[in-house]
């Protein structure tokens, strides 16, 4: 005999409420100034590197497209997730709908997803660059790149709709209390009366299918990239293809070391690592890359460096010649 048919609307609350890091509460204040810093030097340092390439034709380049909508993305993973914590840390407004909670998760882990996506392709982008120099624009045309990126969302898309979806229909009938600071995938399961296994896995095979593919591809590029370069006799070039390369090496670590970690963590080490190192891990992990990005791609990058500083100083030069 069948038992009654499962009511979502009964078992969906209205409302989950945000703890913060768990442990800390003593320290939400800095945490609230530090994290405002963060946002504020995201905001600002990947709009200006939006705006810079978008206004300048030399810097038309695919590396300087990619790196354009890197900026776009860290905006949008940054902007997702650091305006609630800051209003958790600060007034303690640690309320969010239901809906808001699920849109929050699939905009978190959508843009996660788009970013390793972009990592690679800048890795990609690199290798030709430095490899095959004469073929470059013929093999990195406008078309190719546009197919990377529609490519890309694609991926992030297909993995996190049904993610989502297995998530959002669990029913939750218990607590309403999500330990983190954010609405994180498992910290939202754990709280469902049902068994959240299936999403879970889902998650931990997803994103290591995604991120392990992503990673293996870029250290092949990297390999080949070392090869290219050891093979050049100039140390002046030797030296400019290393830098060039150096930078995305340092975002790339910034971006899966931490990333991985707190994957993992909350799998393997829930029990042995302190439930606010986690959320503590897990939130960097969000804010720490949008910040720096912009700041290790603007003072390594020459050509952006100096359009960046001719945007910022010409307002003054103009100024000071008026006068």
């Amino acid at each position: 005999m069948q038992g009654p048919p499962y009511n979502h609307t009964v078992e969906t609350p209205a409302t989950f409420f945000l703890v913060g890091i768990p442990g800390l509460q003593s320290s939400h204040l800095w945490l609230a100034i530090s994290l405002s810093a963060m946002y504020t030097t995201a905001l600002v340092g990947n709009s200006i590197i939006m705006m810079v390439i978008c206004m300048d034709s030399t810097l038309q380049e695919p590396m300087f497209c990619f790196l354009c909508v890197l900026a776009a993305v860290d905006i949008i993973m940054a902007s997702s997730v650091v305006p609630k914590m800051v209003s958790i840390f600060s007034s303690g407004h640690s309320s969010i709908s239901f809906q808001a909670c699920f849109t929050q998760m699939y905009f978190v882990h959508a843009a996660t997803a788009v970013e390793t996506g972009l990592l690679l392709a800048m890795a990609f982008d690199r290798c030709v660059a430095i490899c095959k120099p004469l073929h470059y624009k013929s093999i990195l045309t406008p078309r190719v790149m546009l197919g990377m990126s529609v490519a890309i969302t694609i991926r992030a898309v297909i993995f996190m709709t049904p993610l989502s979806w297995m998530i959002s229909h669990l029913p939750f009938c218990g607590s309403h209390v999500v330990p983190h600071s954010y609405c994180e995938h498992m910290a939202v399961a754990k709280l469902a009366c049902a068994d959240p296994m299936a999403s879970c896995l889902y998650s931990l095979i997803g994103s290591s299918i995604i991120v392990g593919a992503d990673v293996v591809l870029i250290a092949a590029s990297y390999i080949l990239i070392l090869r290219a370069v050891f093979g050049i006799s100039s140390k002046n070039a030797q030296w400019k293809a290393l830098s060039t390369c150096g930078s995305h090496v340092v975002v790339m670590a910034l971006y899966y070391l931490p990333g991985m970690v707190s994957v993992y963590i909350s799998w393997l080490g829930q029990d042995s690592v302190p439930l606010h190192t986690q959320v503590l891990l897990s939130d960097f992990y969000l804010v720490i890359p949008p910040t720096l990005n912009p700041i290790i791609y603007g003072l390594r990058t020459k050509q952006l460096r100096e359009r960046i500083w001719s945007l910022l100083i010409c307002p003054f030069h103009h100024s000071s010649q008026s006068s």
